[in-house]
Order: C-alpha cells, then sequence, then structure tokens
C-alpha cells in the first residue's frame, strides 16, 4: 500500500511516496509536474520502512554527506525511455555535473539508437524522485543553468551545496 510522509528540507517541504517496497516519489510542494500524477489526495500519510530510509538518506544529503542513490530501492513508475534517461542520471557522481547533450550521446552509446537533447530535457524533467535521482546535475551544453521542476534557486543551491567553496 502506498503511503505518503513530509519531509522538511533546508529548501523546503518535501512530499516523499512509497510502498512497503519502494520509493516511487519525492517532489517539492510546489514544483513542476508536483505528484507525477499520482492522486496524492488519496493516499494515506503515514510511514514505513522505505519512507524512514528516504528520510534517513536526505537527512544525511542535507548534511553535506554523500549518500549513494542505490541504497534505497527506488521505482518510478516513467516509461521505458525515460527509466532509461533516470538510469544515466543516477550514473552522475556527486559533484559533477553533465549537459543534455552528454546524457543524449551516453544515451546513444548505451541503447544504440539516438535521442534529442529536446526529448533528454523532457525525461530529466518528469523525474519523480527529485534529488534522489539527481537531474539539478544536468546544464545547458554551454554550463548554463537550464530549468529545473523545483525551480532555478533550489537547483543553484543544490549544485552549490555539493560543490562548497
Amino acid at each position: 500500500m502506498l503511503q505518503q510522509t513530509e519531509f522538511h528540507s533546508p529548501l523546503g517541504k518535501l512530499i516523499l511516496l512509497a510502498d512497503d517496497k519502494a520509493l516511487h516519489g519525492v517532489w517539492f510542494q510546489d514544483q513542476t509536474y508536483f505528484g507525477a500524477g499520482y492522486n496524492l489526495d488519496a493516499i494515506p500519510k503515514g510511514n514505513n520502512a522505505i519512507l524512514g530510509q528516504s528520510k534517513d538518506w536526505l537527512q544525511s544529503y542535507f548534511a553535506g554527506e554523500n549518500p549513494q542513490p542505490h541504497v534505497l530501492p527506488l521505482k518510478p513508475e516513467v516509461t521505458v525511455y525515460r527509466q532509461q534517461i533516470l538510469d544515466l542520471l543516477l550514473e552522475i557522481p556527486y559533484r559533477q555535473t553533465r549537459s543534455y547533450l552528454d546524457l543524449a550521446m551516453a544515451f546513444e552509446r548505451k541503447n544504440g539508437r539516438p535521442t534529442s537533447p529536446r526529448a533528454i530535457g523532457g525525461a530529466v524533467g518528469h523525474n519523480p524522485i527529485s534529488l534522489i535521482i539527481p537531474c539539478h546535475r544536468i546544464l545547458g551544453h554551454d554550463g548554463s543553468l537550464t530549468g529545473y521542476a523545483g525551480g532555478i534557486e533550489r537547483k543553484i543551491w543544490l549544485l552549490e551545496h555539493e560543490n562548497p567553496q
């Protein structure tokens, strides 16, 4: 059974969604594509082991540690194409960034077929597990800060958090 809980981060409230086996969603309360099609009004608030582990992960992340996404069972409900893009995001190391073009080239190498940076952008923007699947680490081909479903201010904060001066 799906349950949801809140996590209060330095960037605002996050909503976490999980069942007993996997994490399905992490969203800033006001982000674009909030809820990823889930009817969050119908899903009870509660807690389970996965939500607890996810809160611990987020606590470590915001404390400046480098928790690995692979320690959490992740189950984003996305198309096969979007899952392939999310898998590429999970390969981006902490404190590093990639461009949409980099991801398009990595996709082609891995899957043997081309895709466009624009299509990559659509998939990245619909990431239902924000922060843990690090879509904030994607930049424009010229290094510019392009869109982020959680807002550009949060993207800047996250990148600075991961790369303190």
